[in-house]
């Protein structure tokens, strides 16, 4: 999608709270990759893990860093993970199911094509 619309839209990755933190929830799956992250204490050390993130599996856009008061998480609901489109006027447009389960991307698709296309 990012290929199709990255021109005409913008793309983030906005980093909320740490989702399976090694101090909090750890997953097997993670524990086999590697992938051992402590919640961060600092928003530095937020900021270094979503660029982390974004490097080491190739997302082509940018991440944001969510505040320590977790603002955007409250206002969007998005742990632990969730797909948004939000429309020129700031509206929430789609809202997908908690991911990554939840993720349709088809959906998510079909609402930037609505938008940028007005079909």
């Amino acid at each position: 999608m990012y290929q199709q619309y990255g021109d005409k839209a913008a793309f983030f990755v906005v980093y909320i709270l740490e989702a399976h933190a090694t101090d909090a929830w750890q997953t097997s799956d993670n524990l086999k990759d590697k992938i051992l992250i402590a919640s961060p204490a600092s928003f530095e050390r937020r900021d270094e893990v979503a660029q982390s993130c974004v490097r080491n599996l190739k997302i082509p856009f940018p991440a944001v860093v969510d505040d320590f008061e977790n603002s955007t998480e409250k206002a969007y609901t998005g742990w632990p993970d969730r797909l948004y489109v939000i429309g020129s006027d700031g509206r929430i447009a789609y809202k997908s199911r908690p991911g990554p389960y939840g993720f349709k991307p088809a959906e998510v698709s079909d609402t930037l094509s609505r938008l940028v296309h007005g079909k």
